[in-house]
């Protein structure tokens, strides 16, 4: 029987760039997208919403590939760019937000919350061994996420 695994992400960090540039990449979801480590594929299901196929993690004939879709909503006014989860697609749920703030006319404070929760298709008697390796998976996608990010945007 399945199992589900809940990870929840909070990050901040300060980039050398002014809010316009940050939130310019950031809501544009493909752009942004192509920072993310291990996407397979990015689909455009219209309505900016978009299904986020990952690349396979596991060994052998065991295997875990995340599938998801979220729709995006951004307000550069209030510097936010939301994403809420598509029910009944893939195997995954994924609703977050980066709220940007102005430090000053060169420098952007950039705070990221996240929740993902997915189903994992194996045995529960499994999830005492996998569910960790499940959240430092997503952990680390998205650790490495933020470092591309800060890469682009430090210049």
């Amino acid at each position: 029987m399945p199992f589900d695994v809940t990870v929840k992400i909070n990050k901040r960090f300060k980039v050398k760039s002014p809010l316009s540039t940050v939130f310019k990449l950031l809501a544009d979801v493909p752009e942004s997208a192509s920072h993310f480590p291990k996407v397979k594929k990015l689909v455009d299901m219209g309505d900016n919403t978009y299904r986020w196929e990952m690349e396979k993690i596991g060994l052998d004939k065991y295997y875990i590939q995340t599938v998801y879709a979220c729709q995006y909503t951004s307000n550069k006014k209030q510097g936010t760019v939301k994403w809420e989860a598509v029910e009944d697609v893939g195997n995954a749920l994924v609703s977050g937000k980066w709220t940007l703030k102005s430090v000053d006319p060169k420098h952007t404070q950039c705070s990221l919350t996240t929740t993902g929760v997915m189903t994992v298709p194996l045995p529960a008697l499994t999830k005492f061994l996998l569910a960790g390796l499940v959240e430092n998976e997503f952990q680390g996608l998205v650790d490495q996420y933020v470092e591309n990010l800060k890469d682009v945007l430090n210049g």
